[in-house]
């Protein structure tokens, strides 16, 4: 059975379109089914943009296509989910998150379903598309169903679960690839999405009531595809970049390009419009422009876990998607942990000590590995360091998006959320394309540092040689064993080079989280309001005498 809707309030028409919406009086109860829905649909989502990078591979072997047309199949799916961030905000308001999410989640179910039978490359990436589409609904809604069903004392527990959806789908999606793979197929990296969705589907329907729409913001449909097509353009250059060497590939430029004009075009429209789509005094009013910058830092952050770990046990020990994953779980599972944690600290201390606390052991975390790292490390190596660094990121997601929430009015939900993904996902690519691209930088510079001391003729060299020849081959054959030394030699180059570039991105990533905590530090305090924490000590009433 339903929940019941609740009685309509009267409202005033709002100076902007979506942005500010008439809300009811704050709830007095939380609507667990329905904040299960909308938690399962973030967890879907980031999981799913995951499986499609550890199992592209597979994905593009099945379909026929070289690396780089492959390449494509991921951006398909993250540019589509950029591409609806806008429309999926004014959908919100004027339909409602529940009839929205509902059909978003059906969607993605059936897309899900039918991707795998993809004949061709093609095909592939039109359903990667749509299945962005339909997935890019589920994390814009989430924070904003958050603040506007949940009493404003739970706020802290609901952020603190918002970011273990995110961390745990980060983390797990290694080992489920690869399990998948080894005892099934790399079509379930896209079926395990359907019972997911469809779960989602029936906690919606019976767990968030019908609302009647007292004002529907108008339709500003230059606003929404400008808007939503700018941000795409962009984010695929971003994604794109890496390969075709950033600004010397004409594509780049022509994306870059082509998203810039158009965002430039929603500014001028925006400014000049009467009821425009976007109100940029809440967007650019402080804190969500260093809301934005932070979490984009933290994505960053993330990804030495979710990047440099799997290019180091890959790359240098020869690791398989599912025994990467393991190592990922071990630092998944203690975030079941760390969220009542985090969100007790939340209620009891400002969200600046909360956030500066999961920086600081982000930044020591990763100086961590950079002053130990060797070759030889395997998975238990890196276990101590990234149980700190998911503790940290666990605290520091918590705290800068609680401590953003502290600053906002009621009526800026919806905005709050679109700030929350587009910052999520150009974050989250920015940090890619960067840790990427120093990664590859670095290895090159050390190998080539490294080749300058392997000469031909040179003694150490040849002894090194004779000795990996030996060691490669039981029969006696002088000439194969010298160039099998030298295959050898050049792996044992590439395997140092490699650890290299993952020493220096976690000590850049050290820097960048160091630098986020400054910028927290010196933030002011948030005013108070109906979701600030509770003091540290609460005085006992005195007897009556």
């Amino acid at each position: 059975m339903s929940v019941p809707a609740q009685a309509p309030v009267p409202a005033q028409v709002p100076p902007s379109g979506i942005l500010a919406p008439t809300l009811p009086s704050p709830p007095t109860s939380i609507p667990w089914v329905g904040l299960l829905a909308v938690l399962l649909g973030t967890f879907i989502s980031t999981l799913n943009t995951r499986f499609s990078s550890f199992g592209l591979a597979d994905v593009r072997g099945a379909v026929g296509a070289g690396f780089d047309e492959g390449a494509w199949i991921t951006t398909a799916q993250t540019a589509a989910q950029m591409f609806v961030t806008v429309p999926a905000v004014w959908m919100g308001a004027a339909f409602g998150p529940r009839r929205v999410l509902m059909g978003a989640s059906i969607a993605f179910a059936m897309v899900s379903l039918i991707t795998p039978y993809s004949p061709n490359l093609a095909t592939l990436l039109t359903l990667q598309f749509l299945g962005g589409l339909a997935s890019g609904f589920f994390i814009p809604l989430t924070l904003s169903f958050i603040l506007l069903n949940t009493p404003p004392k739970f706020w802290a527990f609901g952020i603190a679960i918002y970011a273990l959806n995110l961390e745990l789908s980060l983390n797990i999606s290694a080992s489920l690839e690869g399990w998948y793979v080894d005892h099934h197929s790399w079509r379930w990296i896209y079926w395990q999405n359907v019972p997911l969705a469809l779960a989602m589907s029936l906690c919606l329907r019976h767990g968030i009531a019908i609302k009647p729409i007292t004002i529907r913001p108008p339709a500003d449909f230059f606003g929404l595809v400008a808007g939503g097509a700018g941000l795409a353009l962009v984010y695929a250059a971003l994604d794109q970049g890496n390969r075709l060497d950033w600004l010397n590939s004409g594509l780049v430029w022509g994306l870059l390009g082509a998203g810039s004009v158009l965002l430039i075009g929603l500014l001028v429209h925006t400014l000049r419009a009467e009821r425009p789509l976007l109100d940029l005094k809440v967007v650019f009013r402080p804190p969500l422009p260093a809301l934005f910058l932070l979490i984009s830092f933290l994505r960053l952050t993330i990804l030495s876990t979710s990047y440099l770990i799997p290019l180091f046990l890959g790359s240098v020990r020869g690791y398989r998607a599912l025994e990467t994953g393991d190592t990922l779980v071990w630092i998944a599972v203690p975030q079941l942990l760390f969220c009542p944690l985090a969100a007790l600290m939340l209620r009891r201390s400002d969200a600046r000590m909360v956030a500066s606390i999961g920086l600081a052991f982000v930044s020591i975390a990763c100086l961590a590995v950079a002053y130990s790292l060797t070759p030889i490390w395997g998975s238990t190596q890196f276990l101590p360091s990234q149980l700190l660094q998911a503790l940290g990121q666990s605290f520091a997601l918590s705290g800068i998006i609680f401590f953003g929430i502290l600053h906002l009015k009621p009526q800026d939900a919806l905005t709050f959320g679109a700030v929350i993904q587009t910052a999520r996902l150009f974050g989250g690519e920015l940090g890619t394309a960067f840790v990427t691209t120093l990664a590859r930088v670095r290895e090159q510079i050390a190998s080539n540092h490294i080749g300058l001391h392997v000469q031909l003729g040179d003694a150490r060299v040849a002894d090194r040689l004779s000795r990996y020849g030996a060691l490669t081959t039981r029969t006696i054959d002088p000439p194969g064993a010298i160039e099998r030394g030298r295959v050898v030699l050049g792996a044992v180059v590439r395997v140092a080079a490699t650890t290299q570039a993952v020493i220096d991105g976690f000590i850049v990533v050290a820097v960048l989280a160091a630098i986020a905590l400054l910028i927290v530090v010196f933030r002011s305090a948030a005013p108070e309001g109906p979701a600030s924490p509770l003091p540290l000590f609460t005085a006992r009433p005195s007897r009556p005498p």
